[in-house]
């Protein structure tokens, strides 16, 4: 069938299962065991809208989402994965539900005033951010020395390398930051900003994949997308996780993709 029938047998099954990789506040498991997360919430929303009552979550690592997709191990990635053109390559996303931008953790009062990677760059500052985040290119570009960085696992591990004075500054999402700095007196988040990439600034954003046979599914999960986006329910369902009027956005998965 030309596009794909998954959507039928998801009807007929009465379940969806999402791929997931266990990251806070994107998609993961709670304490009580149930699965939640802003794309877990909202796939919950937009498969009920198409007639699939239930999803089901199967947890992998971040890295294997993508070939779990291929090999059918789930039917659709829910883990607020970032739309790039060389995942594009390998799957088609649905349009962004939301966008991202960095923003910093640094002490108290900003003593530095680090607004962006150029003032990183400027200042020497001495700089951390996270395992695998696009954070690394992103200094990089800006002028500052790879072999400088100091890789941290996680925000939180980056909130203490500032509170103990190890370095000035750590990078993350604009949306990580400001939630981890909450519960930090010694600390503040500084206000988001866009990267620049290729010498524009840049924003990202992050969606649902799919296997690229089922365009069927993917455009009627974009439909009952933009009309909550219209209505104002999406921010709505994804409020509780953090995301604020700064996260929405209107980009398409087209321009993020490159094309």
């Amino acid at each position: 069938m030309e596009g794909g029938d998954l959507l039928e047998r998801l009807r007929a099954q009465g379940v969806a299962r999402l791929g997931i990789a266990g990251e806070i506040p994107f998609g993961y498991i709670d304490k009580d065991g149930d699965l939640t997360g802003e794309a877990p919430e909202l796939a919950k929303v937009i498969f009920k809208r198409l007639g699939v009552d239930r999803v089901q979550p199967v947890p992998t690592e971040f890295g294997s989402l993508i070939p779990g997709l291929a090999s059918q191990q789930f039917d659709i990635v829910a883990a607020g994965m970032y739309i790039n053109p060389d995942r594009c390559e390998q799957v088609i996303f649905s349009d962004p539900d939301y966008q991202m931008l960095d923003a910093f953790i640094v002490r108290k009062g900003n003593p530095l005033g680090l607004n962006d990677y150029k003032d990183v760059v400027a200042k020497k500052a001495k700089f951390a951010t996270g395992t695998g985040y696009a954070e690394i290119a992103y200094a990089v570009e800006a002028g500052y020395k790879e072999s400088d960085i100091l890789i941290v696992p996680d925000q939180v591990a980056g909130l203490n390398a500032v509170e103990a004075g190890r370095v000035d500054v750590f990078a993350g999402t604009a949306l990580t930051v400001r939630e981890v700095v909450k519960k930090s007196g010694r600390t503040e988040a500084t206000e988001a900003f866009q990267p620049i990439v290729d010498g524009e600034p840049h924003t990202d954003g992050g969606g649902f994949a799919f296997r690229p046979t089922e365009t069927n599914l993917r455009d009627a999960f974009n439909v009952e997308l933009h009309k909550l986006k219209k209505s104002g329910e999406l921010l709505r369902i994804l409020k509780p996780f953090g995301f604020t009027e700064d996260e929405m956005t209107d980009l398409t998965a087209k321009e993020l993709c490159g094309g």
